[in-house]
């Protein structure tokens, strides 16, 4: 159970998908443009050319454009191409294709076959493999539109690979293109722009900022002075500034919700004036709906319509009447602006609304695609760096039942990674239910791991008041102990049935709550006492701020990894920072990617909690 019903209660870069079109997406990471001569109806009146659209190493997706370039009217095109061995193409949409060996044809639909002089139409597909095709013929011709034989411009050269990263530098390399001419030198792009011409297929990068993010592309030239497409895009990102975490640092993550500006008066100016922001890698809004098979907004005042005052804003300015984006999208986009190296994504589902990820799923590409949309939406682009999938729970029970299949979710997985393709982050909260023929056992977090970045393992809410009569129980244990109310129900049996199903230690962080769960009618200190019901809380019953018990009700000992209060006649367990310490080491001690939250608002004015996760992560 997610940080449960308070959180509920207080309240696609590129990738291409059809009703049509199979779902059998190849996942996509980056953009990567590769353009070549193709099909023509004949030589002199049409061209076709391929784009790859994105690649992500064991496949990519790919587009045909097929124009008209003559006089006269084209009723039909067939596009014809070879893949080397190793490169297959899979789904794909607005053509029908068919493939026997590497070799591929591609027919117009009823819909698109007709094309006046000037027209185009596009096709797509998502294939596996490496390979570039060749061989190219439209309706039987050449697909260059009648140019001079041995007359095209270079091919895209390989996607350059980082190495030697640094503060400042990195250097690059990638695989040569090819020409018929012969390949005179490389144009090296940074975020599209160009900063370097070399003649070899490396080249170094200086004088970059520390903890800055980067893309890089390359584009040959020929001996004719043709350039080429350019490579696929590698994202690079230089090591010191802090932020955003490198392969071997950890993340520090926590959610944010958008129900928090209201009753608990908690805003994004917050996390500065409590020093959170310094101590973070991701935050993780919360939370986006699923209805109608779609990602849809959650609040629209909170999200991007409140207005804020000067003493309210993260950068002592007020919003104005007519600008437009506000409320906490336009906080977070200042937020970063001060602390660049934070990434934000956009959590979509939680506890009220998982219930609507069963549609959703029956089609995984059209529901990305939506996400997609919405997460890009011209207004907050910029804000958000990907989608955080917040599902509880994938063919199981939570507030309401899904039956799915044990399928779905790595489908919907694979369906999100490829429309938001490797230059954003795609990750997921999932279940910490690590009992025999649990949560865990009823979907494929294995096969959809491939997918994710990281799950955040929610391994908090394993006992609570829901149990009105008790045993007393941490909710947040790291370890079994004896007399645990449940097997299986802890951190550790989690993280580890987790590895044992395939799940990679480094794409697994630890959940954090920033609150406890308490019982009253309790008579008994340690744990596993009888009660009358939930303890009171400030706005549920049953839970409760750390920032508020830390005084009202300390702690009075400690079990299996976490600590507990007894005070008059209520029982509560929740993590203190010394907890935290602990649970810190266990993280580095296991290989884990990294620690969060749930969520800001439960921590101290002055963030003991995440002060304690990042000292422990260091």
């Amino acid at each position: 159970m997610r940080p449960g019903t308070l959180r509920r209660i207080q309240s696609t870069k590129r990738f291409r998908s059809r009703t049509t079109a199979a779902l059998i997406a190849l996942l996509l990471p980056v953009a990567a443009l590769v353009v070549m001569a193709s099909p023509a109806q004949a030589a002199e009146s049409a061209t076709a050319t391929y784009t790859k659209v994105s690649d992500w190493g064991s496949g990519f997706e790919g587009k045909w454009t097929v124009k008209n370039t003559g006089t006269t009217t084209i009723n039909s095109w067939t596009v014809e191409w070879d893949f080397p061995s190793g490169t297959t193409v899979g789904s794909f949409w607005d053509a029908s294709i068919t493939s026997s060996g590497g070799h591929s044809t591609a027919k117009n639909l009823g819909w698109n076959g007709t094309l006046a002089p000037g027209a185009s139409a596009s096709f797509g597909f998502n294939g596996a493999g490496s390979g570039s095709p060749s061989g190219c013929k439209l309706n039987g011709g050449s697909c260059d539109g009648g140019s001079t034989p041995g007359d095209s411009p270079p091919s895209a050269p390989g996607t350059p690979a980082a190495s030697d990263i640094k503060d400042t530098s990195v250097k690059l390399s990638w695989t040569a293109a090819t020409d018929d001419k012969g390949v005179k030198n490389y144009d090296v792009l940074r975020d599209g722009a160009k900063v370097a011409t070399v003649t070899t297929t490396s080249y170094t990068d200086t004088g970059l900022s520390a903890g800055g993010d980067y893309s890089y592309t390359v584009k040959a030239r020929d001996t004719a002075d043709q350039v080429g497409p350019s490579s696929g895009a590698r994202a690079v990102h230089t090591t010191g500034g802090g932020g955003n975490p490198g392969p071997g640092d950890k993340v520090k993550l926590g959610y944010f919700t958008n129900w928090g500006v209201y009753g608990r008066n908690y805003h994004v100016k917050n996390l500065v004036t409590s020093g959170s922001a310094a101590k973070l890698t991701h935050i993780n809004y919360a939370f986006g709906n699923v209805t109608g098979g779609k990602c849809q907004i959650g609040d629209s005042y909170a999200d991007y319509d409140k207005a804020y005052d000067a003493a309210s804003s993260v950068d002592g300015k007020a919003d104005t009447w007519d600008q437009p984006l506000r409320g906490s999208f336009n906080q977070l986009r200042k937020l970063k602006q001060q602390y660049p190296n934070i990434k934000i994504l956009w959590s979509f589902g939680g506890w009220t609304w998982s219930g609507g990820f069963t549609e959703a799923v029956k089609n995984p590409a059209a529901f990305a695609d939506s996400c997609y949309k919405l997460v890009e939406d011209p207004r907050w682009a910029d804000v958000f760096d990907g989608i955080d999938i917040d599902w509880e729970y994938p063919n199981a029970c939570g507030l309401s039942c899904d039956t799915s299949g044990p399928a779905a979710f790595k489908n919907m997985m694979q369906a999100m990674r490829s429309r938001f393709g490797s230059n954003n982050l795609v990750t997921a909260a999932i279940t910490a239910d690590g009992s025999s023929g649990g949560k865990i056992d009823a979907t494929d977090y294995a096969g959809a791991s491939q997918y994710a970045d990281w799950y955040n393992v929610m391994t908090y809410d394993f006992f609570g008041a829901w149990a009105a009569q008790g045993p007393t129980a941490p909710h947040s244990p790291l370890r079994a102990y004896d007399g645990i109310p449940q097997a299986g129900f802890n951190s550790d049996a989690a993280i580890q049935k987790l590895k044992t199903q395939g799940v990679p230690a480094n794409k697994q962080l630890l959940g954090i709550g920033f609150y406890g769960r308490g019982w009253t009618g309790v008579t008994q200190s340690a744990p596993g006492g009888t009660a009358t019901g939930p303890a009171p809380g400030t706005y549920e019953q049953g839970i409760e701020d750390y920032k508020v018990l830390k005084t009202r009700c300390p702690s009075t000992g400690t079990v299996a990894g976490t600590a507990y209060a007894h005070c008059g006649n209520q029982w509560w367990s929740y993590d203190t920072p010394s907890t935290i310490a602990g649970k810190m080491g266990y993280v580095k001690s296991q290989g884990l990617k990294g620690s969060f939250f749930w969520e800001f608002s439960g921590d101290t004015a002055n963030g003991e909690l995440i002060t304690a996760i990042d000292s422990g992560l260091k």
